[in-house]
């Protein structure tokens, strides 16, 4: 790909966000009624290639029963509020009626509180007793430290999940986590991230990663780009990856990872693209953060709004709209992307004649600059 020179002493590439790529109807159409979303990680089949993110604003074990039930998969933050307290309504009640521009002391405040072990398998063990698939998420620094405790618990995948993850992480304070190790000695999938580019994930798969989280959940309520000074274009982001996994797939003898967009996906329409550039699936924040349901009130943030040393992050007003069965399903009274996600996605690839996710990943796209 051709670069650009910014000034003499720098060159820096083209990359494209999913606001500049647009799909392209095809000359066959199909019903949306034919199109089937489902896709599989491991032994795991999903009726729509949707996770939740795991911020305390969008998941609760409750929230993930019913996004499971709905044929999503729920990732619950294994370092939030519901490990961290026996019953964090009343915080989540007292975050959703903080003031405007004095939320951040109290957040760090709040999650000051120490993660408990106990409420890890309670949590976890809420989840699985409702018959659906269980996945939690930890950080890369926390990983070592809980992560028996989740397997203990009965997790079914395991995502660690950090604004960048690498395969080789260098400190000279202490032992990094060796992630093809801790990958090989578990008996359980793992989807680590984020990741930006084909190299990163190409490392990052030959851990053993059953898939990779693209981006670094920037959306809605990340001020990473303020604070760090990083950003990741996600339509070319997505594609990068998506040569790194066929790549991958030849390297490896035909051992598939799963490539899921994380970030930037606000609207019905930015899951359609994701997949177009090459995602299997997407998590996603702030959609499901404005379901009746969701703990965040209507608020929204993540774990880097309450960083005890850095926050990059704010907890921001998305307003409540419905509720999750009608953001994912519809009937949807808004023309703005909010609701009916799936259904949206089946009639996308339905204009352009695909039936399968995986089809979907081939469809035509241009560049809208």
């Amino acid at each position: 790909m051709a670069e650009i020179e910014i000034g003499r002493g720098k060159r820096g590439r083209q990359a494209y966000a999913f606001d500049d790529v647009a799909i392209v109807p095809s000359r066959r159409t199909r019903d949306p009624e034919e199109v089937s979303t489902h896709w599989q990680i491991d032994a795991y089949r999903f009726e729509i290639p949707l996770l939740a993110a795991p911020m305390d604003s969008v998941m609760s074990p409750s929230m993930a029963i019913e996004l499971g039930q709905a044929g999503g998969l729920g990732v619950l933050d294994l370092e939030g509020l519901w490990t961290r307290y026996e019953d964090p309504e009343p915080l989540l009640e007292e975050i959703a009626g903080l003031e405007e521009g004095k939320a951040l002391n109290r957040l760090q405040e709040i999650y000051a509180a120490p993660v408990r072990e106990d409420l890890i398998a309670d949590r976890l063990r809420e989840i699985r007793d409702a018959g659906v698939t269980v996945a939690g998420a930890l950080s890369p620094p926390r990983v070592k430290r809980y992560h028996q405790a989740v397997i203990d618990a009965g997790v079914d995948i395991m995502v660690i999940r950090g604004t960048t993850v690498s395969a080789e992480h260098v400190s000279g304070r202490a032992e990094p986590l060796n992630l093809k190790q801790f990958i090989y000695e578990l008996d359980v999938p793992v989807v680590v991230g984020g990741c930006a580019t084909y190299q990163a994930a190409l490392h990052l798969m030959r851990t053993g990663a059953a898939g990779v989280l693209v981006g670094f959940g920037g959306g809605s309520s990340h001020t990473t780009r303020s604070v760090l000074g990083l950003t990741v274009p996600m339509a070319t982001a997505v594609a990068d990856v998506a040569a790194a996994r066929r790549d991958y797939l030849d390297e490896s003898g035909g051992r598939y990872v799963h490539v899921i967009a994380d970030g930037s996906i606000g609207r019905s329409g930015d899951i359609a693209k994701a997949i177009a550039c090459g995602a299997d699936a997407v998590m996603v924040g702030s959609p499901l953060a404005r379901a009746t349901e969701a703990p965040g009130r209507g608020w929204h943030w993540g774990s880097e709004a309450h960083h005890a040393d850095l926050p990059r992050g704010e907890r921001v007003h998305v307003g409540s709209i419905g509720p999750l069965a009608e953001i994912l399903n519809g009937p949807s009274y808004l023309a703005d992307g909010s609701m009916n996600l799936v259904g949206a996605l089946r009639r996308a690839m339905a204009t352009t004649g695909y039936t399968e996710v995986k089809e979907f990943q081939r469809v035509e796209v241009t560049v809208l600059r």
